[in-house]
């Protein structure tokens, strides 16, 4: 199939942009690296009466370091965020996890902005905003605002940017001292959808008890899905087999809520997310054992 009929629009800069979406508000589209819309307009899943391109905008297209905080570009490519020396230093977290997004030759053009406004429930990238407490810069003609990645989603391929505005920065802080992390999925091929996935993300005291823990799922709901009381139970105790297993438990029982689909039924997601939460947790509790050493 081909796409509805559209204007298209390539704007040159940031002001150009917002103009058009504030001209167009309501009705327009963005396009950033296109892997996703594309294929839904060419399906008619999508159809916008303008799309705006923003390939031309070269100062969304950053990785810069502030303080204690990474901030990334809106049109910065996905494969930029896998080989980034900053990122891998100090986010691993978002390295190991940003191999698992699709294929190499998608990662060549999607960008992290792109994907995180797409707000697909099945994306790795919206998963790894909320577990590493991202703050999102919106922006339109008349001003901007920072939105925290836990109030951006607002439900499947739904989010809490208004008509006019674009999302132009994400603000990535440093995972702190003494923090192991695992990001782990499982789908029917390298590079296809994953069935089911989570990211870990285990902080642990003095003592090497844990201090703080984060268990964030993709394809469990309509968005990501933050499990905090299961990462609740792992706070003040020793993550020993037991304690894992409970959260596991809790997280794949209670607060996830999978929908299934042609490829797997919602019982086997609820399994998967037990054994792959039990596996991050172990893997994410020696990484950060290691840190104390």
């Amino acid at each position: 199939m081909k796409p509805a009929p559209f204007e298209y629009h390539v704007p040159d800069s940031l002001e150009q942009a917002l103009g058009l979406m504030r001209q167009y508000a309501g009705d327009a589209k963005i396009l950033a690296g296109g892997q996703s819309l594309v294929p839904a307009m060419n399906f008619r899943v999508a159809q916008p009466g303008v799309l705006i391109d923003l390939n031309r905008v070269s100062e969304l297209s950053f990785i810069r370091g502030k303080g204690e905080t990474i901030h990334v570009g809106a049109m910065t490519r996905e494969r930029h965020l896998e080989f980034d020396s900053s990122i891998e230093k100090h986010i691993p977290l978002l390295t190991e996890a940003a191999q698992f997004i699709a294929h190499p030759q998608i990662r060549n053009r999607g960008t992290l902005g792109g994907s995180i406004a797409n707000a697909d429930p099945a994306a790795e990238l919206p998963v790894l905003a909320l577990a590493l407490d991202a703050r999102l810069k919106a922006q339109n003609a008349s001003g901007e605002r920072w939105i925290d990645a836990h109030d951006f989603f607002a439900g499947m391929f739904t989010t809490r940017l208004a008509a006019d505005e674009i999302l132009v920065e994400i603000e990535l802080p440093f995972m702190p001292p003494r923090t192991g992390w695992s990001f782990m999925e499982v789908a029917p091929r390298a590079g296809d959808y994953a069935l089911m996935g989570v990211a870990a993300l285990v902080t642990l005291d003095e003592n090497g008890k844990c201090k703080n823990a984060k268990l964030v799922y993709l394809n469990a709901g309509d968005g990501p899905v933050d499990a905090k009381e299961s990462a609740r139970l792992l706070e003040g105790e020793a993550l020993k087999d037991a304690v894992i297993e409970s959260a596991a438990a809790m997280a794949s029982e209670k607060e996830i809520n999978p929908f299934g689909n042609i490829h797997t039924s919602i019982d086997f997601q609820r399994h998967l997310a037990n054994v792959l939460t039990k596996k991050a947790l172990k893997q994410a509790a020696q990484r950060a054992e290691e840190s104390l050493q």
